[in-house]
């Protein structure tokens, strides 16, 4: 009989992160309105990791592309909602299928690659989005931006998304919703996942097509990141080529480094701290922000190898070296002591 290999994508991860996402929402959604919204502001870089944590862990390429299907999932909902189609399961839906596409496309080339060589080739195609959407005036209105993009409704019959609560209640849900139905598919297919990440020779050499298992994880990424995209137009109701440019894209990451990559939810739970971080330094320290989140990049790789994740595993660890080495030493039993 096989040993069944620990599962670091299980609903033990998700439901380990809930306690802490739910009083942070009620609390949030309960104060005056600067906390809702800014919250809520926060929530699509969450998904945005979310997705970045799913192609770095699950398909062990690390990346700063995902601001692509981000991009193109944020402009479609922009599109459509300046179109007069205000209806969130549409943008959602619509927002998903982009940013699958446009990764899908993307993944063609990125899973050919690996280590320093995706990095960089992901590093070009974040600059390159924010170069399209700077240039690609008639899209993305240029740097100016959209703004003025018409709030979601949930159904034909139900008014506007406008209020800072239902916005925060609204994009808690989605985040949380996508969030577990990535921990769901990651957890289905974990053992195989494991097993190319860990010897794609192996795994090729078993007649697994581990090129296109990875493409498949890159293009559900992306789905990922174009849902966050509709989530950033839903919150903000504007875009700019800055908010899918190269800050995004090292925010994501950063989010699932601390997170740690093989934990969805905790990416995302970082990455609330992560603008919270930035936001407090930007205010306290004018120019220094991307300093100190550069030293939090630098702190996190070498003191959370395994992200905040792995923080209770280490820490129940040590705590039970420490009580094995103040246990006494057994005696001898009376059979072993001399005559």
């Amino acid at each position: 009989m096989t040993a069944r290999l620990p599962l670091p994508h299980s609903w033990d991860d998700l439901r380990r992160w809930v306690p802490w996402l739910l009083p942070l929402t009620v609390l949030a959604a309960a104060s005056d309105g600067y906390w809702p919204a800014t919250v809520a502001r926060m929530l699509p870089l969450a998904l945005l990791a979310v997705s970045v944590a799913t192609v770095t862990g699950a398909a062990g390429l690390p990346t700063l592309g995902q601001v692509a299907p981000y991009a193109a999932g944020a402009y479609t909902t922009a599109r459509l909602a300046l179109a007069g189609h205000t209806l969130a399961p549409v943008h959602l839906t619509a927002a998903a299928l982009a940013g699958a596409a446009t990764a899908g496309l993307l993944g063609m080339l990125l899973v050919r690659h690996r280590g320093t060589v995706v990095l960089m080739l992901s590093l070009a195609v974040a600059e390159l989005t924010t170069i399209t959407a700077t240039q690609w005036r008639t899209l993305s209105g240029g740097t100016d931006g959209l703004a003025g993009i018409p709030a979601p409704h949930l159904l034909p019959s139900t008014p506007a998304l406008t209020a800072d609560r239902p916005v925060l209640l609204y994009a808690t849900a989605v985040t949380v919703a996508t969030t577990a139905a990535t921990m769901l598919l990651l957890h289905r297919h974990h053992l195989l996942l494991t097993a190319v990440r860990g010897n794609e020779t192996r795994a090729a050499a078993s007649g697994h097509p581990v090129t296109t298992y990875l493409w498949l994880v890159h293009t559900g990424a992306g789905a990922i990141a174009g849902t966050a995209g509709a989530l950033l137009i839903h919150t903000h109701q504007w875009i700019t080529p800055a908010d899918i440019g190269f800050d995004t894209a090292a925010l994501a990451l950063l989010a699932a480094v601390i997170g740690g990559t093989h934990s969805p939810p905790g990416a995302a739970i970082a990455a609330v701290l992560v603008l919270g971080v930035r936001d407090v330094a930007a205010a306290d320290w004018p120019g220094h922000a991307p300093l100190l989140l550069g030293a939090l990049f630098v702190a996190a790789v070498y003191l959370l190898p395994g992200g905040l994740t792995a923080v209770p595993a280490r820490l129940h660890k040590g705590v039970r070296r420490v009580q094995e080495a103040e246990r006494p030493a057994p005696l001898p039993s009376a059979s072993r002591r001399s005559p």
